[in-house]
């Protein structure tokens, strides 16, 4: 079992950042990739960013030039570092841990932007 654990949200203006984190704890033998979704009040969850093993990274157009993934692999950990924050980006936002078979899921952190 994996247990993904984010932390780093919070309240911030507009034009602001954020860094959100994603600790996986537990059983891993090898982690796949590791990434970011988001869900708005109202919406689907999205795909936010992700990262494999390797390093490759994709990200949503929505968040291309604002958003950066990375990832520690001795630390099993994902960042995400958010900037120029906008209100549209405001969900709770959640990580998750890809591994063969199984993706786990973190509770989530809630990133609230004002405008």
């Amino acid at each position: 079992q994996v247990q993904p654990v984010e932390s780093g949200g919070g309240l911030v203006q507009a034009g602001g950042s954020l860094r959100l984190s994603c600790a996986a704890s537990g059983s891993i033998s090898v982690i796949n990739a590791m990434g970011w979704y988001r869900q708005a009040p109202g919406k689907q969850r999205e795909l936010v960013a992700g990262i494999t093993q390797g390093g490759s990274t994709n990200y949503a157009d929505s968040v291309k030039g604002r958003f950066t993934i990375s990832r520690d692999n001795a630390k099993n950990t994902v960042y995400l570092q958010m900037n120029s924050l906008k209100p549209e980006d405001t969900a709770v936002y959640y990580c998750t841990v890809v591994t063969t078979p199984y993706t786990y899921w973190g509770q989530g952190t809630q990133v609230t932007v004002s405008s």
